[in-house]
């Protein structure tokens, strides 16, 4: 049997046993010493899924899990969809998300639905594999030092003199799992600034977030309109707004939000580096 159609059968009978989540770490272990592959991703970006860690593997296994029970149980693929006035409680749905009621087992699945889910599995498989924290703040303070910044993605904590920055990053992908693709392909395509996640959390706001780090890096300045193109064709991208924009595209990855906010000098080299942007698939699924 495929070993990670044994992992998803595994998860559908036991859930988050002691068992599965051995067998989840054996294909991680996998993963990280080549052994095998994971879907999706060619050679390059499979350097990319390693580098960012094995929390970020388990939770894109946990994440692929629920895409396929939502698809095996409606029978169709994703759309995007509002969610319904009607809409029952995760608590409704159940570990799997296969006890859909058959009105909508024959419906259209939204990618709220799909993130949601995501997001409910990947924060229980955390809390079994001791990679959930419930205080994450409080710890983070303490561990890497004061928050220094804090946007629509991202509350970053930084100890003068560290040599990594640690961030809650909130997805702002339409499914966590793209929200974890994202960090591969950023890691692909910018090592110098990898990042690698260590857990997940929600905010008091109740916002799921991946915790992670990455170098930190000291802006000289930040990036021109013609350092941040240079950078983005260096890699293999072509502007997609005819010169204008801050959004890149080539055959298989689109570059958003390359703007100076994200793009800089670094003080030690005097080249642009990417610190985030918005990176995905350009075929989505």
């Amino acid at each position: 049997m495929n070993p990670l159609q044994e992992i998803f059968d595994a998860i559908t009978a036991e859930g988050f046993s002691a068992r599965v989540v051995a067998l989840i770490d054996n294909y991680i272990n996998d993963i990280l010493y080549g052994k095998t592959s994971f879907p999706r991703f060619n050679l390059s970006e499979h350097a990319g899924l390693c580098s960012a860690g094995a929390p970020l593997i388990g939770a894109s296994i946990v994440a692929c899990y629920a895409r396929a029970s939502l698809e095996a149980s409606s029978n169709v693929t994703s759309g995007e969809g509002s969610r319904p006035s009607n809409y029952w409680s995760s608590e409704r749905r159940g570990l799997t998300g296969l006890d859909y009621p058959e009105s909508r087992q024959k419906s259209a699945i939204a990618n709220w639905e799909i993130d949601e889910l995501q997001e409910q599995l990947i924060e229980q498989w955390a809390r079994a594999a001791n990679l959930w924290e419930n205080d994450s703040e409080k710890i983070l303070v303490e561990a890497f030092g004061p928050k220094i910044a804090e946007g629509a993605e991202a509350k970053v904590y930084y100890r003068s003199g560290d040599t990594c920055v640690v961030k809650e990053r909130a997805s702002i992908y339409s499914t966590t799992q793209k929200a974890l693709e994202a960090i591969v392909l950023h890691n692909c395509l910018f090592p110098e600034t990898t990042m690698r996640v260590i857990g997940f959390t929600r905010d008091s706001d109740h916002i799921f977030r991946i915790v992670l780090t990455q170098p930190y890096i000291s802006c000289k300045r930040l990036a021109s309109k013609e350092e941040i193109d240079e950078l983005a064709f260096s890699k293999g991208f072509h502007d997609n707004w005819n010169g204008e924009g801050v959004n890149y595209i080539s055959e298989r990855i689109a570059l958003e939000d390359m703007h100076p906010a994200n793009v800089f000098i670094d003080d030690v080299t005097c080249k642009p580096i990417c610190i985030d942007c918005i990176v995905k698939f350009v075929n989505s699924y």
